[in-house]
């Protein structure tokens, strides 16, 4: 496998190099993992429509790209709804 060079400045240089003795890693095998977990927007977008093509097939009916967008964000609304749950019990216990 060819190698590169990227320049930092010496600061994130050392942050890096600190990170990667902690973890046991080569300072270009923490890049390589720091960079896999960051997806592309192409990666991201592969994705979103694989997981798309799952919902549908599981649900047995056609649904557009549209009618993704249009449905509520339920996980989202799940979020809100945690968090003003523990905000009253924070309100009630004081």
């Amino acid at each position: 496998m060819a190698t590169t060079t990227i320049q930092v400045s010496r600061e994130v240089r050392d942050h890096l190099a600190e990170l990667a003795k902690e973890r046991g890693l080569s300072l270009g095998q923490l890049v390589e993992a720091l960079a896999a977990e960051q997806p592309t927007a192409a990666q991201r977008a592969e994705r979103l429509a694989a997981d798309r093509d799952v919902v549908r097939r599981l649900m047995g009916i056609e649904l557009t790209d549209e009618d993704f967008e249009q449905a509520p964000d339920v996980l989202g609304n799940i979020y809100k709804i945690a968090a003003e749950k523990a905000r009253s019990a924070r309100g009630t216990a004081a």
